[in-house]
């Protein structure tokens, strides 16, 4: 889907080096947006090959080409509802790989008078698991 500039959008990532990105594709049954392994080269976003190995190894997954919305709460619940979230054995997994979990949020707040909108159920759920929300906002 071909998308129109939004003034938010959301990523889920998980970093961690125990497990190949396979594992978690297979896991939660979805293709990542991003992936990459320690130590290994990727591909960029514009289709080149890194200059530099991964250091940390990486799946996630992005809301921006799937739900057309300048507010956070539509982007945070898709990624939610894709990923079945939360799920019960997900902390034991983080823990068992020394995984850390993050929702990723894009503001763009270049007139400085909007909010951003993360539900507080979705950063109880984050907390809960051991994960974070961040806000990166642009002005």
């Amino acid at each position: 889907m071909k998308s129109r500039y939004q003034r938010a959008h959301a990523s889920f990532t998980i970093y961690q080096d125990a497990e190949p990105p396979e594992y978690w594709t297979r896991y939660f049954g979805v293709e990542p947006d991003t992936q990459s392994v320690k130590g290994q080269f990727r591909v960029t976003p514009s289709g080149q090959t890194s200059k530099f190995p991964a250091r940390v190894g990486l799946w996630g997954i992005e809301s921006r080409e799937h739900v057309q919305s300048d507010l956070l709460s539509p982007h945070l619940r898709y990624l939610v509802a894709r990923l079945a979230l939360p799920r019960s054995d997900l902390p034991e997994l983080l823990k068992r790989t020394g995984a850390q979990i993050r929702f990723f949020c894009f503001w763009d707040n270049e007139a400085g008078d909007r909010v951003p909108d993360v539900p507080d159920d979705i950063r109880a759920m984050m907390e809960a698991m051991g994960g974070a929300v961040e806000v990166d906002e642009y002005r």
